[in-house]
């Protein structure tokens, strides 16, 4: 099991034509003038306790992000000097998740500008998330309140997922949870 962690900033994307935000000046002062990068809409987290490769760990956030509807095509992913200063990893690392992300079709490279997404994976509206999203946040509310941790949690919704797809016939979808794979979205 491992926890996925990302920040999805939903207003703010380059493909909505933001100029981005200002670097902060090398000392850590304010922001200087004229220095701007463009605004990705995803941050990534790390969960070193997770036993999920750090290059895995990236891959795994986005595609998250594309089956929520968080980024879409034309999105810039964070630039490689930026994710390796904010989580102080080396380089080769993020150039391989992206690598992975472009290999899978879902980003590609451009020269001098950045990794972009191609494709989005989601499958439904994002209103229709919400409203999932919300209902599933009462029932951990519930399952919390029943003195649930989260690996009982984990367990509990991992079996219910996979006696679901077990009744309908056997289809489950590909890398899910149902799969083996326990993946968590915060």
């Amino acid at each position: 099991m491992y926890s996925c962690h990302m920040t999805i900033d939903k207003d703010v994307s380059a493909a909505d034509g933001a100029a981005g935000a200002a670097l902060p000046g090398d000392d850590g002062s304010a922001p200087t003038e004229g220095r701007r990068r463009p605004v990705s809409p995803i941050e990534f987290r790390l969960d070193p306790a997770s036993g999920v490769p750090t290059y895995l760990q990236l891959v795994h956030q986005v595609e998250h992000a594309l089956r929520l509807g968080y980024l879409k095509p034309g999105d810039q992913l964070p630039k490689v000097r930026d994710v390796v200063a904010e989580l102080a990893i080396n380089p080769n690392t993020v150039l391989k998740a992206y690598r992975d992300l472009e290999i899978k079709g879902l980003a590609a490279g451009r020269p001098g500008q950045g990794t972009f997404v191609q494709v989005t994976l989601s499958q439904i509206a994002l209103p229709e998330l919400t409203a999932l999203r919300r209902s599933l946040s009462g029932w951990l509310t519930v399952a919390d309140g029943a003195g649930l941790d989260e690996d009982g949690i984990v367990a509990l919704f991992t079996s219910a997922l996979r006696d679901f797809y077990e009744r309908s016939g056997g289809s489950r979808p590909r890398g899910g949870a149902a799969g083996g794979e326990t993946e968590g979205v915060a």
